[in-house]
């Protein structure tokens, strides 16, 4: 487990390009065999990757969390990004995930447990917890079954859908809140105009983009704007003050999670173009 600190807008002002990746930037999570995560300050939110072969992976850190089990006092999300079928068991109940599935697993289980169906097409989980006062049941929610949401135009380089996982009218939480994006072949934007939610922060994972693909994703006070260049399965981790607004060299997925005090997915404060710089 990796541990980053949260960051004063003011002092964001004197960033170079080096820092900024290494506050905002999370490069290596999915590594075969391993489970890597990185602990945000920003409303206490973990991002991981699980890659497991020949044996599965367990979810854990007691050294960095300090208590007796992953999910003591926490709540997750995991989506499988890959075409190879992945397994997840709780407390002795299996869940199977397909390419894009989704499965929620709430306050109190001891026990979470991460493999490939097929060690030779490994499943490659992305998971996302947030802290959580209140338990709910651990339910799957395949894509299939999700409702898409449709946004933006050809027109615009941001016709894209939107499936909404964790949220207050689908898969429920305490806190957390987690999706997916796909843009339409030849369009680029994931959202601009862009906004802020100065209530709750969020995590941006980039995936289903070849090698020579980037994002070029932007953050910032809508005043005072910077911008990373992003790969394929890499995270921003996006202050509560800042925009998180991307385009690509050509279309990707995203997947957002969110955590904080409000859970509504609405709750966005635009940022009028002549306020953007």
């Amino acid at each position: 487990m990796e541990v980053r600190y949260a960051t004063n807008p003011t002092d964001f002002k004197n960033y170079d390009g080096e820092r900024l990746r290494s506050e905002f930037l999370v490069e290596s999570l999915f590594v075969e065999g391993e489970l890597n995560m990185v602990y945000s300050h920003y409303d206490r939110v973990i991002t991981g990757g699980a890659v497991p072969t020949v044996k599965p992976l367990k979810l854990e850190d007691q050294e960095t969390l300090k208590t007796e089990f992953f999910l003591e006092r926490r709540e997750v999300g995991i989506i499988n990004i890959s075409d190879g079928k992945g397994r997840v068991t709780v407390d002795g109940e299996s869940y199977d995930l397909n390419k894009r599935d989704c499965l929620y697993v709430g306050l109190g289980n001891k026990e979470v447990t991460l493999e490939s169906v097929d060690a030779s097409k490994p499943a490659r989980f992305y998971l996302a917890s947030a802290t959580a006062h209140k338990q709910y049941p651990t339910k799957k929610l395949p894509i299939e079954d999700a409702t898409p949401t449709k946004l933006g135009s050809d027109a615009e380089s941001n016709n894209r859908t939107i499936y909404k996982y964790i949220h207050e009218d689908g898969l429920q939480s305490c806190q957390l809140m987690m999706g997916m994006t796909l843009l339409a072949p030849n369009n680029m934007w994931n959202t601009m105009p862009p906004h802020v939610h100065d209530r709750r922060m969020e995590a941006y994972l980039y995936f289903d983009m070849d090698d020579d693909s980037r994002v070029f994703h932007f953050m910032g006070k809508p005043d005072d704007t910077r911008h990373m260049v992003v790969k394929n399965e890499q995270v921003i981790l996006s202050p509560p003050w800042s925009i998180h607004s991307g385009v690509g060299t050509n279309n990707y997925t995203f997947i957002w999670a969110m955590a904080g005090e409000n859970y509504t997915f609405t709750d966005m404060d635009h940022v009028k173009m002549e306020n953007l710089k």
